[in-house]
């Protein structure tokens, strides 16, 4: 099978042929703007070659800036150098891709000039539809590279520093993080049950919005939660990612202990394919968004730490999928909501839903007066939560009456 880590040699060779340039003005060491927050992702303004105003997921788990939009990049009419095709499983195309060289990506009081960037050919990640908001791409380590850069997911605020500038802050704790690969990685000491506890290495991968990813495969002492379901956890460029979901008992990061983690256990067939993946770093799993979320955390790639200080978010409780329900985003304006899959057993599937049909709806407010990231709100609120939702069903209008319920 060829993988993503072929693939990922190629583009990076591209990419060190080019004069990388993230910068900031003159006489600036510091920049701060405002980001948005999306299940868990941080998204931010970028201007593709000085024209084109998009957003773009920053995402500490890919070596290289993405377009997820071909229409894009062909608007600007910018040449291809070369075209990648990666397999999958059986030799079954997976994804084609695109080379573009000497790209401008900026953002506030940021330039970036001469960068080689990945152009899908589809939107086979299908960001906006999952996120409810026009996502076109991912920045990756080509920024991590060149700042010292703090999240504060509370506060909605990016700020960027230069590495010779920064001071460490009194009130963060920090982690040791080797940078491999690209990628940063760190070892945490997760209490997986009562009686077993394994010191983990863990991608951290802000581009994900799950909370922890276990590979079973990794450690005889990983196994699956006793009590736990099977569900879709997450999309790759293979499409979704299956697998099984529990909790385990804390995961400690630092100072902190989290307790009652949820944590997804996917089935390597559907994972094996996505853009996290290298043959050539071991890990147990990765530590994603739902967890980062909690923090304000700063990433430094040159100094080889991650500092976090917690926020007010530290506290709430997990709970995974109450409704059952994963929703799609549709249409021009995403305002036109589709359940794409429908967990087994659930208590959405209980009242009869099914997969295709189109909320109307939710407890009385009209769908088209709603976003995405709402809808999944009420969706997810608390257990025991009464949830009435108008649907249709081709020419049909159905109503759906449940209560959320806490799988696990």
């Amino acid at each position: 099978m060829r993988s993503l880590f072929l693939f990922f040699i190629l583009i990076s060779s591209v990419c060190r042929a080019q004069t990388l340039g993230f910068s900031l003005p003159d006489g600036k060491s510091k920049v701060q703007f405002p980001i948005e927050i999306y299940n868990n992702l941080v998204v931010v303004p970028v201007i593709l070659n000085h024209q084109l105003p998009l957003k773009f997921i920053l995402d500490t788990g890919v070596r290289t800036s993405i377009l997820t939009e071909k229409a894009y990049s062909d608007i600007l009419n910018l040449p291809y150098s070369r075209q990648l095709v990666i397999s999958g499983p059986g030799e079954e195309r997976l994804v084609v891709a695109y080379v573009t060289n000497n790209v401008s990506l900026d953002m506030p009081g940021v330039q970036g000039r001469g960068h080689a960037m990945l152009v899908l050919e589809e939107d086979y990640l299908e960001l906006r539809n999952y996120l409810g908001t026009d996502v076109q791409g991912i920045l990756g380590y080509e920024l991590f590279s060149r700042f010292i850069i703090q999240v504060d997911y509370e506060r909605k605020l990016l700020t960027l520093m230069l590495p010779h500038r920064f001071k460490e802050k009194k009130k963060y704790t920090w982690i040791p993080a080797q940078i491999q690969d690209t990628k940063p990685y760190i070892t945490a000491n997760l209490q997986l049950n009562d009686t077993t506890s394994i010191s983990a290495r863990l991608l951290v991968d802000s581009g994900a919005s799950h909370g922890l990813f276990l590979e079973a495969s990794s450690s005889s002492k990983i196994s699956i939660p006793t009590k736990h379901v099977r569900s879709t956890i997450g999309r790759g460029l293979g499409g979704e990612i299956t697998g099984q979901i529990g909790k385990i008992k804390s995961i400690n990061l630092g100072n902190y202990q989290i307790p009652d983690v949820i944590t997804n256990f996917p089935d390597p067939e559907t994972y094996m394919d996505t853009l996290k993946t290298s043959r050539t770093v071991f890990r147990n799993g990765s530590l994603g968004g739902e967890i980062l979320s909690r923090f304000t955390v700063i990433y430094n790639f040159p100094g080889e730490k991650i500092y976090l200080k917690k926020n007010a978010s530290f506290k709430k409780k997990f709970y995974f999928s109450l409704s059952g329900l994963t929703i799609r985003a549709k249409g021009s304006r995403l305002k036109s909501f589709e359940i794409t899959s429908l967990r087994e057993n659930s208590e959405a599937q209980k009242a009869g839903i099914q997969v295709g049909d189109r909320i109307i709806s939710v407890n009385g407010i009209l769908a088209s007066d709603l976003n995405l990231t709402v809808v999944n709100a009420f969706l997810n609120s608390k257990p025991g939560r009464r949830i009435v939702l108008q649907l249709e069903r081709g020419t049909e209008k159905l109503k759906k009456e449940f209560r959320l319920e806490d799988p696990l």
